[in-house]
């Protein structure tokens, strides 16, 4: 299934939300979704431009030191709504009873097929399946911006979440590649904890 160029998923927004008024109260959220000229929260019965939730993440990095930590927040939210949600009960079941080298490709498999939704317009891919690494080039999330480290901490929350659910509590997904850095994409490796 595709999403269409441009499109991306609101939860994308609507995870981070909550986060924020942890943080700074119903007003940060709201200065947040000014900075990226969304009039309120999006809605969650479909997709969103990505364009908004682009400049809504761009929005949070730019004003509030504690970014990363805010953004993997979110991330883990999200990943949350996934599990609860979009998922059905029979295939969590299915991937936590099986060992973890059965379970992580099929998980891989399926976060491939379901990538337009963190992904927009970016190029999603399964960069190498031991270990396991995905990576999504010209990723919408930090197109255009500049950074000398890597920026992409939600994403990287979403994919350490849904792996340490139903794969193995010990795996870790880190971000070792960045669009922001100039790197041709942005590159998360899910290992497990030494």
């Amino acid at each position: 299934m595709s999403a269409g160029r441009g499109m991306i998923g609101p939860n994308a927004v609507l995870q981070y939300l909550p986060v924020l008024e942890r943080a700074g109260g119903a007003a940060l959220g709201q200065a947040m979704l000014a900075a990226a000229g969304l009039a309120g929260p999006p809605s969650d019965s479909g997709l969103m431009p990505e364009a908004p939730a682009a400049a809504f993440h761009r929005a949070v990095r730019a004003t509030r030191p504690d970014a990363d930590r805010l953004a993997a927040e979110a991330g883990r939210r999200t990943a949350d709504y996934i599990l609860s949600r979009r998922i059905p009960r029979p295939a969590r079941a299915l991937l936590r009873a099986l060992p973890a080298p059965m379970a992580s490709p099929l998980l891989a498999r399926a976060i491939a097929g379901n990538a337009w939704t963190f992904a927009g317009s970016g190029a999603f891919a399964i960069a190498s399946r031991w270990p396991l690494a995905f990576a999504i080039a010209d990723n919408p999330v930090v197109r255009g911006e500049v950074s000398p480290r890597p920026l992409c901490a939600w994403h990287a929350a979403v994919f350490e979440r849904l792996f340490q659910a139903l794969v193995d509590p010990r795996l870790t997904a880190r971000e070792t590649a960045c669009c922001a850095m100039g790197d041709p994409s942005c590159r998360f490796e899910i290992a497990r904890r030494a």
